[in-house]
């Protein structure tokens, strides 16, 4: 088990796991793995535990902005360490959670969460984390909450918008506003 957190520069690890992307009966589930993932910008946000109350609040946010993150050809993937079987029934029960727009990725053996370092050590669940991985596989971004504090959605996408500059990004910067160039005089360039 990973004692500490992925970090910024790292390699996302290798994976293969069961996904909820339907309620339509048949068509519930397919196979997730970072092949998936090939060349492609992901974010990919953990909640604790299906059927509580702060992780609803924030799944649907993420799916009231899930064309914010196609529109920066960004996969969106939600996950927890529930089965995909939970992932389902909740989808099934929760009113905001039935047309959801990416996959609900069940990380049912607990491998990845604990490969990532984002297991909560009592309860054995997943941390609020939240991972901006770029087209390389590369980790770019890690934001983790404790269990009972919810995320800021706009942020992620403030973040995402930065990162895809590849330029240097003042302070509380958003898409389409200026950054940074830095000009060195002679004397710092020697």
């Amino acid at each position: 088990m990973s004692n500490r957190i992925l970090a910024i520069g790292e390699k996302f690890p290798a994976f293969n796991k069961k996904a909820v992307v339907s309620i339509a009966k048949g068509k519930e589930f397919i196979d997730l793995s970072n092949a998936d993932l090939k060349d492609k910008w992901t974010v990919l946000f953990w909640w604790p535990k299906d059927f509580t109350f702060v992780c609803p609040t924030e799944i649907a946010e993420f799916n009231k902005n899930f064309e914010e993150f196609q529109d920066r050809d960004t996969l969106l993937i939600g996950a927890s360490t529930d089965s995909e079987f939970v992932h389902a029934a909740w989808r099934r029960d929760h009113k905001d959670l039935k047309e959801l727009k990416f996959p609900m990725l069940a990380d049912t053996s607990k491998t990845l969460a604990e490969e990532l370092g984002i297991l909560e050590a009592n309860e054995k669940v997943a941390y609020r984390a939240t991972f901006i991985i770029d087209n390389e596989g590369t980790i770019r971004w890690v934001s983790v909450n404790d269990l009972n504090v919810g995320r800021n959605v706009q942020e992620v996408i403030r973040v995402l918008d930065a990162l895809q500059t590849d330029e240097m990004c003042p302070c509380n910067w958003n898409k389409g506003e200026e950054t940074i160039t830095a000009k060195l005089s002679v004397e710092q360039a020697n």
